[in-house]
């Protein structure tokens, strides 16, 4: 059975020039760029796939959809409805809903960007719980030792938010809002009249004050044992890489594989699985095909108890 979020449509933002990681992001969009063995974008679908969201539309730059509909197409062989729109420059994060408003409809939205990688124990659990919640605003936060590079979130004992700063010169805590929002329909309109900043965009910051000043922003955050990466230099993407190189090698198992997310979620079966598979010529596909065969196993049993 499908563990599926009927609640919420996903997002990935995948535009931007990546111009930190000049020249090699000059002829090809950064979330198309390999961490470890899979495409950057992997990271942030499993993530939303792991929250049960099989709706989802890719913002990114003009011509670059060329290269994901290559990749991902529209999704359906992973049981996905994925669709494609184009941001035809950067106008800031919370850009996002303005073009995406006639995808997100009358739904609830998950907005995640295309270069942040989140692996940690019990993260789904944590994505299901959150996606439970049908109005008001999530966001997620993380420790860091430098928090005055990022939107820094003050919270209460009930981890609602009582402050949000954009790169405050004093932080009021060491929380790091990080690159992965949960909104309730009101997203939409809200984005739809935020005046930009002084830098032009449109910043989820502002937008999410909105949330705040209603005191309907939550907050998850991610504590110790938890890895959060932001993959826009040059020194972040080889620590990711070196990151999932280590966990991979050490397990046995591959994080971020969307074609085995999909069948754990019951979004294809394990003969789709396995099918996948065989169409790559490599040890990605024999494990696909593994791992296939060991849900099959793991399910023949459960029938059998």
């Amino acid at each position: 059975m499908a563990q599926e979020n009927a609640n919420y449509k996903g997002i990935i933002l995948a535009g931007g020039k990546g111009s930190r990681l000049f020249p090699i992001t000059r002829s090809v969009n950064k979330q198309l760029l390999p961490v470890y063995n899979k495409p950057m974008v992997y990271y942030p679908l499993s993530t939303l796939m792991l929250a049960g969201i099989r709706e989802i539309l890719v913002i990114t730059n003009p011509g670059d959809h060329v290269g994901y509909e290559q990749l991902l197409g529209n999704g359906s062989q992973l049981g996905l409805s994925i669709d494609y729109a184009c941001q035809d420059k950067p106008r800031g994060l919370a850009d996002a809903f303005r073009v995406g408003r006639d995808f997100i409809g009358e739904r609830n939205v998950a907005l995640i960007l295309g270069d942040n990688i989140f692996y940690g124990p019990g993260f789904q659990g944590l994505l299901a719980d959150v996606s439970t919640r049908t109005s008001g605003a999530t966001v997620f936060a993380y420790p860091v030792k430098d928090p005055h590079r990022y939107g820094v979130v003050e919270i209460n004992d009930q981890n609602l938010a009582i402050s949000i700063e954009e790169k405050p010169t004093e932080p009021k805590s060491s929380l790091a809002v990080v690159g992965l929002y949960f909104y309730d329909n009101q997203v939409v309109d809200i984005a739809a009249n935020l005046k930009p900043s002084p830098r032009g965009e449109l910043e989820i910051t502002d937008l999410n004050d909105h949330y705040l000043q209603r005191g309907e922003l939550h907050v998850e955050a991610l504590g110790r044992g938890f890895a959060w990466l932001d993959m826009g230099t040059f020194d972040s993407l080889m620590q990711a890489g070196s990151m999932i190189q280590t966990v991979e090698s050490r397990q046995g198992l591959k994080v971020a594989c969307i074609e085995e997310v999909a069948c754990v979620k019951g979004f294809i079966s394990p003969a789709q699985l396995a099918r996948l598979g065989a169409e790559i010529p490599n040890d990605y596909g024999e494990y696909l095909q593994e791992r296939a065969a060991e849900l099959i196993a793991e399910r023949e049993s459960g029938a059998d108890g």
